[in-house]
């Protein structure tokens, strides 16, 4: 990877500083995103922009939380964006990649505009971590799986995980 993403890794652990929910939920979403996009064989760039915004996917929630009240995905969407920016920019990230990071962001909780398998993947990895974490049902399981899911890995991972 190009980019050093264990800077970024280290930039949303210290924003989220004494909040380790935040970012074990963060890491593992990270870990499975990059799990699928391997083995789904996306080029490097791709898998780039995928691993840094499974990283940084829910920035957003301690401004949520202060100005809502609310870590609601629609509040994420629109708070995430301009933490996530900062932080790339003071990394060094190219600017293109700074742009789809923050799109990605801005819409991970928005399943139906989904334009690319950076975005599919990181919406799959997102879910695969808030069905355990959320302790939804089996039933809850297949819906997802039905509705959002597309790639083969995120599906095997999900009935493995879920349904068996």
């Amino acid at each position: 990877m190009n980019v050093e993403i264990s800077s970024i890794i280290q930039a949303m652990i210290h924003y989220n500083e004494a909040d380790p929910k935040r970012v074990h939920h963060a890491l593992k979403v990270y870990a499975l995103a990059k799990s699928i996009g391997e083995l789904e064989s996306l080029d490097e760039r791709t898998m780039e922009i995928l691993e840094l915004a499974a990283v940084l996917h829910d920035i957003g929630i301690r401004n949520s939380e202060q100005k809502y009240g609310s870590s609601s995905g629609k509040y994420q969407e629109l708070e995430g964006p301009p933490v996530a920016k900062e932080m790339l920019e003071n990394s060094d990230v190219p600017f293109d990649l700074i742009e789809r990071v923050c799109f990605l962001i801005g819409h991970h909780h928005t399943y139906t505009q989904i334009d690319g398998m950076d975005y599919q993947i990181l919406v799959e990895a997102d879910f695969l971590v808030n069905l355990y974490e959320d302790s939804m049902t089996e039933l809850q399981a297949q819906t997802v799986l039905q509705k959002y899911f597309k790639t083969e890995t995120g599906k095997r991972y999900l009935t493995a995980m879920y349904l068996k």
